[in-house]
Formats: C-alpha cells, sequence, structure tokens
C-alpha cells in the first residue's frame, strides 16, 4: 500500500470548479509511477528492451464533487497479482471522506513481439509489496 497526497489545480477542474473527471486518471498514473520509483530498480521500468506494460482496462466510480483547492489523498494498493498482469485499485479520499474509486489492469508484454509474459521475478516480489493482502 502507498499513500500520495495531491492538491487540486484550477486547470484540474472544468467550468463549475469541480475536477475534470478524466484527471482521475492522471492522478492514479501519477501515484503509480511514483510506486515504481519506490523500487529503485537498476534497469529502467519505462523504456527497456525487455517488456512494455499497457493498461488493458480503467474503471472509476465518481462518489462526490472534488473542487479547485481541495487536498486529497491517493491510497494505491496491487489488489490482484496474475502470472503476466496485475491489478491496482486506488481509492481516493477527501478527508475522511472517499470521493473515487479507481482500478486499473497491467499486463507485461515483450517488446519485440508484443505478446504477454511472465512478469519477472524480481518485480513479483516488489508488487508483493504493494499487495492489499
Amino acid at each position: 500500500m502507498m499513500k500520495v497526497n495531491k492538491r487540486i489545480n484550477f486547470f484540474d477542474c472544468d467550468p463549475a470548479g469541480i475536477i475534470f473527471y478524466s484527471k482521475i486518471f492522471e492522478y492514479c498514473h501519477s501515484a503509480y509511477e511514483r510506486m515504481i520509483e519506490e523500487f529503485s530498480l537498476q534497469e529502467n521500468y519505462w523504456n527497456n528492451n525487455q517488456y512494455v506494460v499497457p493498461i488493458i482496462k480503467a474503471e472509476c466510480e465518481y462518489y462526490n464533487p472534488v473542487k479547485y483547492g481541495d487536498e486529497i489523498e491517493i491510497i494505491l494498493k496491487i489488489t490482484e497479482l496474475r502470472k503476466s498482469s496485475f491489478e491496482i485499485t486506488y481509492e481516493l479520499f477527501l478527508g475522511e471522506r472517499k470521493f473515487a474509486k479507481v482500478k486499473t489492469i497491467h499486463v507485461f508484454v515483450s517488446k519485440s513481439k508484443f505478446n504477454k509474459i511472465d512478469i519477472p521475478e524480481h518485480l513479483v516480489s516488489k508488487f508483493r509489496d504493494f499487495s492489499s493482502s
């Protein structure tokens, strides 16, 4: 599990001053990037010769509006770890109130053939550290 804080910028909002719906995905991806940084990998996760890790599914449930200037907290957990893919669940809070929940599924594929491959073993153990179990 990992927690990331974010202040809502004016440019993140629609004309009503409420966070624009797609910005949630940017916030969550930023938290995902922070998680990968925590791994302190020798190779470059984002640009290497062996694999890429596309997101194959993304969904979001919105419960309450969030506005310009609000301070939010994103809690990221790896909620499912499979042979070649993993699922991340993000819960977004404004104070004690959960205002959104996001899920993304990521799959490892060979960079040369773009076919599914097993998650490299050294990453499996790192992903387990961010598991909700």
